[in-house]
């Protein structure tokens, strides 16, 4: 019987309506029983460089593609990956900084 079942999903037959209230049954429980989650979702950095640049974009009305465009960096998830605190080329870095019309300098830490 179970090789009948499988043979007529490959071929696409239709399921009786006692069928599909009984599939549909059995997916309401287990959503029931175990909800869907919401998937995780990166939030941006409240400090740092990328906080800086991400503040500094919005206050010029900047949107990730404009920005990426006047910076001459190639793909506006860099200007993204930056504002989530990811690693970025410091030389997209330093192209995003100027085009903000920021300035990256050293400073010597004291603990």
């Amino acid at each position: 019987m179970a090789k009948n079942n499988i043979v007529g999903r490959i071929r696409g037959e239709k399921k009786s309506p006692e069928e599909v209230r009984r599939l549909n049954d059995i997916r309401v429980k287990a959503e029931q029983e175990f909800p869907p989650l919401d998937p995780p979702r990166l939030k941006p950095v409240i400090e740092g460089i990328g906080a800086e640049m991400r503040a500094a974009r919005e206050a010029q009305g900047l949107t990730w593609y404009s920005l990426a465009k006047k910076a001459q960096v190639p793909n506006p998830t860099t200007i993204r990956d930056i504002e989530y605190g990811r690693d970025a080329k410091l030389s997209n870095i330093q192209a995003i900084a100027a085009a903000l019309g920021l300035k990256l300098e050293l400073v010597k830490q004291t603990d």
